[in-house]
């Protein structure tokens, strides 16, 4: 597999068609069953009405306020289930959004998870953006999670001094400098390491975030170079700067290690302030994910997610392993444009996104998504299809990165990504395009491959009967996740006692968490979370439910947990 992948990657005209599977007739749906029920999975439609709550119990035991997040809850009392959007968002966080008032109006707009990059800005500002957000999941009912960036240590980061972009002019003269200095100089940039310039010579380009500016360098003087733009743009505080000569890009850093001293401190740093994912820059092999998951292991008891970013060829000539090794996947196409061609990113961008769902792991498509929205109000019909696309590609998350971080503009940029995401996921829908999806077998233990054979079953079942939610009961997530890997049409609701759980299901596709007390009883989980949902007013009379879990059972309740149910509500 992994080789095919790698020809994908780097050859694009060698992509071997797309398989399309012809809609799932009656017949092959009952030949599945059968299948299905050879291995224990007993199928069970009961189409019993379910009980009201008065002759369930006298009062329900819990509470819908607090358990669905506010913007859930929100959307799907005026747009119902069919309506709820599916794809996720992330907003890195940053000057321009970083006040409470400005995190709720990101929050009720559809922010999932809020993105810190440790690149910029101090412990002390991260922490504040971390309790604010905290506090308003606490107070507000938002159900956000937190991820920090780490810096990595095979690029240079630069600062000009500045709280927000400045304008490099064509033919100007600048200074990038290694000297410690405080506060603006015009024309002059700080380096962040002392040896930048060894190896670089007088002709050389340094580029700025993959081509936001490009400068030749026209004097050395010691440590530092005498530069002239050449390429106009924007230099963004603590912007990433890259180095070419006739046309190809210098390894600068060589030998130096994925996680900086800087990047273990910022890593303690999130395990104390319990952040939810920890995305890492310039991974080069799944050894680099594994190491960090060790540490994470023992040091924090809560379950942080370590996710990938994939920005260099190393990470692309070891994608599957990394993959296999991650928690999921950042395609972020910035960094990956500097060391691939541009022709080539999209079709990267599709096949890193059908790796990921193959192997069941989310991926965030993310880099310059709505990047003229730093600065004006509206993007340009270009980004809109852009972003599209990732959605028609079924990514699980999509990501603002300046445009909300340093932009004038981040609740219109938010709103964008949540209206062509609504309206493309229709479109797929309207189009049946979920029946073109070929699931390979992932799971290799029996109990594995009966989890995940329950999941695909049970979303031809959804999608075929035309339910309106799928309920899903889970300890880890698991089964949630395969379900989502899948792409139903209807929206998963995953209920779960774990709040780690909750958090980390916020980057799958499809999937709505709640956090509510579980017993191993299924079918009192299945009345309780009905209940609980009809008297919030999110379920009516004659919706019907899809139900599986992956609850531990005792030994009474054996066949209820391998069961797929299908409830209709009075």
């Amino acid at each position: 597999m992994a080789s095919a992948c790698r020809s994908v990657l780097f050859k694009p005209t060698s992509i071997p068609p797309r398989r399309n599977p012809p809609l799932l007739a009656s017949k092959k749906n009952q030949d599945r069953c059968v299948r299905f029920r050879t291995v224990r999975c007993a199928i069970q439609l009961d189409l019993k009405e379910v009980a009201t709550a008065e002759t369930v119990k006298e009062e329900p035991k819990l509470s819908f306020s607090g358990r669905l997040d506010a913007v859930s809850e929100a959307d799907l009392r005026e747009k119902g289930f069919l309506g709820l959007r599916k794809t996720k968002l992330v907003c890195t966080v940053g000057p321009a959004c970083a006040q409470p008032e400005e995190l709720e109006v990101l929050a009720s707009r559809g922010m999932n998870v809020a993105r810190l990059n440790m690149c910029h800005n101090t412990r002390e500002w991260h922490r504040e953006v971390i309790r604010n957000v905290k506090s308003l999941n606490e107070e507000k009912g938002f159900n956000v999670a937190l991820m920090i960036d780490t810096e990595g240590s095979q690029i240079h980061v630069i600062d000009h001094g500045g709280s927000s972009s400045v304008k490099a002019e064509d033919g100007s003269a600048w200074l990038f400098t290694t000297e410690k200095y405080e506060g603006f100089r015009p024309l002059v940039v700080q380096v962040n390491y002392d040896g930048f310039s060894e190896g670089i010579v007088v002709g050389d380009e340094l580029v700025v975030e993959g081509g936001m500016a490009s400068f030749k360098v026209t004097e050395k003087l010691g440590k530092d170079l005498r530069c002239t733009c050449i390429d106009p743009g924007l230099l963004l505080p603590r912007a990433k700067l890259s180095v070419w000569r006739d046309g190809k890009l210098l390894d600068s850093n060589p030998g130096l290690p994925t996680l900086s001293t800087k990047d273990w401190a910022d890593i303690d740093f999130g395990i104390s302030e319990g952040v939810d994912f920890i995305a890492v820059s310039f991974v080069k092999d799944a050894n680099d994910i594994k190491q960090l998951k060790s540490y994470l292991a023992s040091k924090s008891s809560e379950s942080i997610r370590v996710l990938a970013k994939i920005e260099g060829l190393e990470s692309l000539q070891n994608i599957e392993d990394i993959i296999e090794a991650s928690d999921g996947i950042m395609v972020a196409r910035g960094d990956l444009g500097v060391q691939v061609p541009l022709e080539q990113i999209p079709t990267i961008q599709e096949e890193v996104t059908r790796l990921c769902r193959q192997l069941n792991k989310p991926v965030i498509v993310a880099s310059q998504l709505l990047e003229s929205m730093i600065e004006y109000p509206i993007p340009t019909r270009a980004e809109v299809a852009d972003l599209s696309e990732a959605v028609r590609q079924y990514t699980d998350a999509l990501m603002l990165s300046g445009e909300s971080a340093v932009g004038s503009y981040a609740e219109k940029a938010l709103s964008v990504l949540c209206m062509a995401s609504c309206r493309m996921e229709l479109w797929s829908r309207e189009e049946n395009r979920q029946s073109l999806l070929s699931q390979d077998q992932l799971a290799v233990s029996l109990p594995e491959r009966i989890a995940e054979q329950i999941c695909n079953c049970a979303v031809d079942m959804a999608n075929n009967l035309g339910v309106d939610a799928i309920f899903v009961y889970t300890k880890h997530g698991q089964m949630a996740s395969l379900l989502s890997r899948n792409r139903p049409d209807a929206p998963i609701f995953a209920f779960t006692d774990s709040s780690s759980t909750r958090k980390g299901l916020n980057l799958h596709w499809g999937v709505i968490p709640l956090e509510v007390p579980l017993s191993d009883d299924m079918e009192y989980n299945i009345v309780e979370t009905i209940n609980l949902m009809k008297v919030g007013g999110a379920l009516k009379s004659g919706d019907s439910v899809l139900v599986v879990s992956d609850i531990s059972p005792t030994d009474a309740m054996s066949a209820m947990s391998q069961s797929v149910l299908v409830r209709t509500i009075d």
